[in-house]
């Protein structure tokens, strides 16, 4: 007894290791939101640099691929899997505070600029290219005030440098933001003295110092001077890029005491100047689901309950011949579909994804994959994916055995491979094409091995877990028996077409999502934050009945025309709202986005491309299980001869 009592108790420590050992990063384990830093007067706070990043060409760049100032040794931070996906590449850097101490035109370092190094500054200033850092984990923003609304919005990093003109000259020159002043926002304590830092923002200028002499450590700029309290406060004269030039990086420090609480520090980040929409976007999506519900509830209601008492009290061989509708294709309507194995390994694989997407939004909604923890939502993303292949192999493996399938190794193999294989062949060519880019958005040959090694390793023989306890199980049984000999379908109306009403099917649900949709595009191509977690969790839900309810109401017509083919087509009515969301991509591209490279474009649609078959494979299965519950429940409820 003591043994079996020990087991479940060896069991939870194991599940605990195992989730610390996943999410603990090099340091410690750390929950966003949980893990303040005090700060006491004069302690050292190191901004650190992550990655260069720009709208136009969605090609992201290490902070030192440009001859920024450097520290005497570059170091890398602690990183986790999705970070290194995301692109971020976080280092440590030559800007070093003290706390509550202000500091006024620091010089970190000149250099001069030889034509390679004007050539590559151009060309991010010429694509936009906006500088990212981090101070207590906070990303600096740059601060500006929206003339529609009374409140202040956040940029994220600040530029590179911007094109102008000299007055008189029609020349177009390039000038690059050497001086940055900082404004560090704290939050004390008014009994320990400490402070803990709830912003980080900044103010960019371009200024063309000017010093007497010949330079040395000791020189003193006389346009940006501590002792003559001469501070830069415009670009009046601006640092020019081009070969030859000197370049004096210098920067300002200062300190506000800030009411916002350490708690509350990401509010201002997340600031959703327009949630109005989010609730008109839901309301939209409800009546799209009343409207669904309504028709599923009268054709539940008056039609079957009518058309199954009518069925049940046919009492002569005369009533019996003039059977119309869905109850004279009994005999066929549970025969296993054309290419059974393929629709089992979609099934199975849409599973995996539905479990995957739920958890990580129930997580997401709960606030554990909060924005503080970047990467934490990729990373927990593969993570989910990779184990919620026991559910993928469970699901594949019980429709296989009801269609009487025999090879459970070649169904689960299938399954294991399938899907992510064609994943990962697309996600390849695109890192190789951002590897020909030198972007530090290529994933390194240590990452694809860890993915592939999570992928062999850990998801693949979970699906065969799974597939063996589900082919373990009875076989699913048919509600009622089928004929030896199919039943030849009659001709159909034109609105009955297959892939008439497989369109149609697939524009409510992507109706129902895609307000939500354009935020979520914003967040990614925009590099937005997205934290609204819980209207997309609202969004998801009315999404999984806008697809069922869509594919019961086709379904049942196309039943009623007495066509018994439905397995694929269920699958593929509420699945083509994949190819509307791809449209929709297509179109946010050409409206919303500045891209003007090639290869930025196929990246685009690339991952679109990625996201849309995801989206077919989510929504196709959850339209097939709905039609699948809906069939066996008219066919149960019927008697037959």
């Amino acid at each position: 007894m003591e043994v079996a009592g020990r087991r479940p108790h060896a069991i939870r420590l194991f599940v605990v290791f195992t989730l610390l050992l996943l999410f603990t990063t090099v340091h410690s384990f750390y929950l966003p939101g949980v893990a303040p830093q005090d700060f006491f007067k004069g302690d050292l706070l190191k901004v650190k640099v992550n990655k260069l990043t720009s709208v136009k060409t969605q090609l992201p760049y290490s902070y030192y691929s440009l001859p920024y100032c450097k520290p005497e040794k570059i170091l890398d931070s602690a990183e986790n899997l999705g970070e290194v996906l995301r692109g971020d590449r976080i280092e440590n850097s030559p800007y070093v505070f003290k706390m509550r101490e202000p500091q006024m035109c620091n010089v970190v370092c000149r250099i001069t600029l030889n034509a390679k190094d004007a050539k590559e500054f151009k060309e991010k200033i010429d694509d936009d290219y906006r500088v990212n850092m981090i101070l207590d984990n906070l990303p600096l923003v740059v601060p500006y005030k929206r003339p529609d609304l009374d409140a202040w919005i956040y940029q994220h990093g600040f530029a590179v440098g911007f094109k102008g003109v000299y007055t008189g000259k029609p020349d177009e020159k390039y000038f690059i933001n050497n001086h940055l002043t900082f404004t560090v926002k704290y939050h004390k304590d008014e009994e320990t003295d400490a402070a803990r830092i709830v912003g980080f923002e900044v103010k960019p200028f371009s200024v063309k110092h000017a010093y007497e002499g010949k330079w040395n450590d000791k020189t003193r700029l006389s346009t940006c001077d501590p002792h003559a309290k001469r501070t830069v406060t415009s670009s009046e004269s601006p640092q020019e890029v081009e070969d030859k030039k000197e370049i004096i990086f210098t920067y300002d420090v200062e300190f506000q005491e800030s009411e916002v609480k350490w708690a509350c520090r990401w509010d201002t980040y997340l600031y959703m100047a327009d949630d109005q929409i989010h609730w008109f976007s839901i309301v939209n999506s409800l009546m799209i689901v009343l409207f669904l519900s309504g028709m599923v509830a009268m054709i539940m209601l008056r039609t079957l309950y009518r058309d199954i008492s009518k069925y049940n009290q046919l009492e002569t061989q005369e009533e019996a011949q003039e059977e119309t509708g869905w109850k004279l294709v009994h005999g066929d309507v549970f025969r296993p579909p054309m290419n059974s194995d393929l629709l089992c390994v979609y099934v199975g694989t849409g599973v995996q994804f539905l479990g995957m997407i739920l958890v990580t939004m129930i997580f997401a909604a709960l606030g554990f994959l909060s924005p503080s923890n970047r990467g934490g939502l990729m990373t927990a993303m593969l993570l989910l994916w990779v184990f919620m292949g026991l559910f993928a192999g469970y699901a594949s493996a019980r429709l296989y055995k009801m269609f009487k399938g025999t090879e459970w190794k070649k169904i689960t193999l299938q399954t294991a491979f399938m899907f992510p294989g064609i994943l990962f062949a697309i996600f390849f060519v695109l890192n190789a094409l951002i590897w020909g880019e030198e972007s530090s958005g290529a994933v390194p040959f240590g990452t694809m091995f860890a993915l592939v090694l999570l992928w062999f390793g850990i998801s693949v023989p979970l699906v065969f877990v799974g597939s063996y306890v589900g082919f373990r199980k009875p076989a699913i049984e048919d509600p009622v028996k089928t004929n030896k000999i199919p039943r030849q379908i009659p001709e159909q109306a034109w609105y009955m077409n297959s892939v008439f009403s497989i369109l149609i099917g697939g524009i409510l649900p992507f109706g129902a999502v895609f307000i939500e949709l354009f935020f979520i595009l914003t967040s990614i191509w925009l590099h937005q934050f997205y934290y609204i977690f819980g209207f997309l969790f609202l969004v998801f839900i009315i999404l999984i009945v806008t697809c069922a309810e869509i594919t019961i109401v086709l379904c049942y017509f196309q039943l009623c025309s007495e066509d018994y083919l439905w397995w694929w087509r269920s699958y593929l009515t509420s699945g083509s709202s994949a190819l509307y969301l791809f449209l929709y991509a297509a179109f946010y591209f050409f409206t919303k986005l500045n891209i003007t490279k090639p290869v930025s474009g196929v990246l685009y649609f690339g991952y679109m491309l990625i996201g849309s078959y995801a989206f077919f494979v989510l929504t196709g299965t959850i339209g097939f299980y709905a039609c699948f519950w809906f069939t066996r429940l008219i066919y149960s409820s019927v008697k037959i001869d």
